[in-house]
């Protein structure tokens, strides 16, 4: 158990990629990274400053003529060498990927990093597919055609509940479409996209199109976002941190893309497969410890399933296993941080002032952890034959030092209280009753976002008629949390606007071009007219 990841060894020389190689920050302050399952320190690192993102961006804008005139062809061969370079490191991007985030190996291993390689091959593919509209004689005297063109040095921003999929849908797309880009990842998980930024490295992708900058936001953030020489702002994070991200931006009237929180209702009619929501809401609230700006935290149950389903619920996430991320068995990892942790148990607890917690809504005891895939008081261990409680005992003493909160099901909150109306960000689902459709629709949108979404009913006009009415980027039917590659992701309302993923994420970093030429020759046109002489 612990840390797996040799973080010192790797990033020895610093954890700033600029211009193809590894650096020191030069901000004159440190951040240590810390295993959110133990608690100890995985790096102490040298964190970026003002001078590093514009060293970034300066470096960015030198690669760009160079990336921006190849060919798409010589892109996509680059994206699949890529691809298959992040498959080759498969295990490698895992293994750093929970150390830092306190996800479950199992989690990390079948949805991050597969996630992740599919996506690079997907944009190895759409690479060759920047088409606009057709050319034609729109005026009858000219031929137009439309050009997609990159936009510059994109400058990124991406959060710490998934670092690696995040650097992915930020950089993919963009050096796709022929751009340049500095990414600034969460200072909190700064090893795989610096991890990710090496290997299209080592794919052949030149020095200078991708640079990684781990810094604060006040300092290297806000820089990067109002940097004059980056033409192109993609943030996800929070929906406040959104707002000063889009003032900062739009001073320098630059574009803008965000991807911003979510509260996404789960819809169950009282027609649907009652043990197939229950499942879908668990797993839907529990992924990444509920980490998850599409996580469902909002189920709204039509009364006559609704006791049925809260009791459900509840059995099913006191199955739940917590303990040593590495153990393959572990279901539920820590929270990113204890700061975090204390966040969401602080919106727990002051819902106990009009709420019911039916489950959970504490941290667990050592006993309540394991560390080789036995739940709850088994006893588990180091030793890979699980005859040594000496051993499980002190793993279990480690652990107990991590940022764990145990899953935690809510009922009787009002639709206007805290706890459904704001992001909460861990493993907790709140759960209330509706009588119409209608009514059932009607909470499901009252909320300020619009992210996510899930409708669970036999009914396919119930359905049909819930994905046209409900305001979010994305509604799932009997089914909440999957993402493809093929499809966009991207909000409505205070979620944001723009997507990332999909050929639609071309729209974001690109830009359109009319090109227009005169097909007569004619030395005066009729429209001259208009400024001098008289019609011909």
């Amino acid at each position: 158990m612990g840390n797996r990841f040799p973080a010192r060894e790797r990033f020895a020389d610093g954890a700033q990629f600029i211009d193809g190689r590894l650096r020191p920050g030069t901000s004159g302050r440190t951040h240590a990274v810390v295993d959110p399952a133990t608690g100890e320190e995985l790096l102490t690192y040298e964190l970026a400053g003002a001078a590093d993102v514009d060293a970034a961006v300066a470096a960015a804008l030198a690669a760009y003529p160079g990336w921006a005139g190849t060919t798409p062809g010589e892109r996509s061969d680059a994206l699949h060498r890529f691809a298959a370079v992040l498959a080759d490191r498969a295990t490698e991007f895992a293994e750093a990927e929970s150390a830092q985030c306190g996800k479950p190996i199992k989690l990390s291993t079948e949805f991050d990093v597969p996630g992740t390689v599919d996506n690079a091959a997907f944009f190895a593919g759409a690479a060759r597919h920047l088409e606009g509209a057709s050319a034609g004689e729109y005026s009858g005297d000219h031929t137009s055609y439309v050009r997609r063109e990159p936009i510059g040095v994109i400058g990124s921003i991406a959060p710490w509940n998934y670092p690696l999929q995040m650097a992915a849908w930020k950089i993919l797309p963009a050096v796709a479409a022929g751009n340049t880009i500095v990414l600034k990842p969460s200072e909190l998980t700064p090893f795989t996209s610096l991890m990710f930024a090496q290997a299209a490295q080592e794919a052949g992708i030149p020095d200078g199109v991708i640079n990684i900058v781990n810094g604060a936001g006040a300092d290297a953030g806000e820089r990067l976002v109002g940097h004059p020489d980056v033409a192109m702002t993609s943030f996800t994070g929070s929906t406040a941190v959104g707002r000063r991200v889009a003032e900062i931006a739009t001073a320098t009237v630059k574009r803008l893309h965000l991807e911003l929180g979510g509260k996404a209702p789960f819809l169950v009619f009282d027609d649907a497969d009652l043990e197939a929501a229950v499942q879908g809401a668990v797993a839907g609230s529990l992924i990444n410890t509920g980490q998850d700006c599409t996580a469902a935290t909002r189920a709204y149950v039509q009364r006559p399933l609704y006791d049925a389903f809260v009791s459900a619920v509840a059995a099913l996430m006191e199955t739940v296993r917590l303990g040593d991320p590495f153990a393959p068995s572990t279901d539920m990892g820590p929270l990113i941080s204890h700061a975090h942790r204390d966040r969401v148990a602080g919106i727990v607890d002051r819902a106990r002032g009009y709420a019911r917690v039916v489950t959970g809504g504490s941290a667990p005891d050592s006993d309540g952890l394991h560390s080789d895939g036995l739940h709850g008081n088994g006893l588990g261990s180091d030793d890979p034959r699980g005859d040594a409680p000496e051993g499980a005992h002190v793993a279990r003493a480690r652990l107990a030092g991590g940022a764990y909160y145990r899953p935690t099901l809510v009922v009787d909150a009002a639709q206007d209280s805290e706890i459904v109306q704001s992001e909460i960000f861990g493993p907790v689902l709140v759960v209330l009753p509706f009588d119409s459709d209608d009514e059932g629709i009607r909470l499901a949108n009252d909320t300020p976002y619009g992210l996510a979404a899930s409708v669970w009913s036999r009914d396919v006009y119930r359905t049909g008629r819930a994905t046209r009415e409900i305001k979010a980027g994305c509604v799932w039917v009997n089914d909440h949390i999957p993402i493809i590659s093929e499809m966009p992701h991207g909000g409505y309302k205070s979620s944001g606007y723009g997507k990332d993923m999909s050929a639609y994420s071309f729209e974001e970093y690109t830009q359109v071009k009319h090109v227009m030429y005169d097909n007569t020759a004619a030395v005066r046109k009729d429209w001259h007219r208009t400024i001098f002489g008289d019609r011909l």
